[in-house]
């Protein structure tokens, strides 16, 4: 189990998370190193309003390039991708991505569950997902996709989450392989 989180197979890292994740990416994300290999997608339950402010924030926060994903870009390793607010962000063969409109799942748009099924569909065993704070069940379906698939599962500890029930609702109907604070986490994708 310990080998786990030196898998150097893993090209793409999920983050999802709701409400008190912001909080948490600010912590995590300056942890990471600069020559971090995999692509990270960001999904984060926003307000329908244009937020474009976050991706500013966020970039303060860390030296990978950061940006908001678009329609046909393409995921290269080691950037980080933030979905854009109102969208589901999907993820084709060719590892671009497409935006999505469709009905809000889990009052959400973009749910966690429909952008991790669609990276567990293309990456496979090369995926890994993670589970931040919030208040609804938004990623567990997604993280299920991605462990059948073979890829790993974390989720944040709940007790130092701000609201625990999105990680508890994973770990209690999954089997993780990684429950991690925030400095456990960064450690896990520094050495990926």
């Amino acid at each position: 189990m310990e080998e786990d989180s030196l898998n150097p197979e893993i090209e793409l890292v999920l983050i999802g998370g709701s409400a008190g994740s912001l909080e948490v990416l600010f912590k995590l994300l300056p942890l990471l190193k600069a020559d971090l290999k995999p692509a990270i997608i960001v999904v984060l339950h926003r307000k329908s309003a244009g937020d474009s402010s976050l991706i500013d924030l966020l970039s303060t926060k860390t030296v990978l390039p950061i940006q908001e994903a678009e329609d046909k870009d393409l995921i290269l390793p080691g950037n980080m991708y933030l979905a854009p607010s109102d969208y589901h962000l999907l993820i084709e063969k060719n590892r671009t991505f497409t935006l999505d409109y469709s009905e809000k799942i889990n009052f959400s748009r973009p749910s966690l569950d429909v952008t991790f099924e669609a990276a567990a569909d293309i990456f496979g065993a090369l995926t890994a997902g993670i589970i931040l704070s919030g208040a609804n069940d938004d990623g567990t379906i997604g993280l299920r996709a991605i462990k059948k698939a073979g890829g790993k599962i974390i989720a944040q500890d709940p007790t130092t989450a701000q609201m625990p029930l999105m990680p508890q609702h994973a770990i209690n109907n999954l089997k993780m392989d990684h429950i991690f604070n925030t400095v456990e986490m960064a450690g896990y994708l520094n050495n990926l």
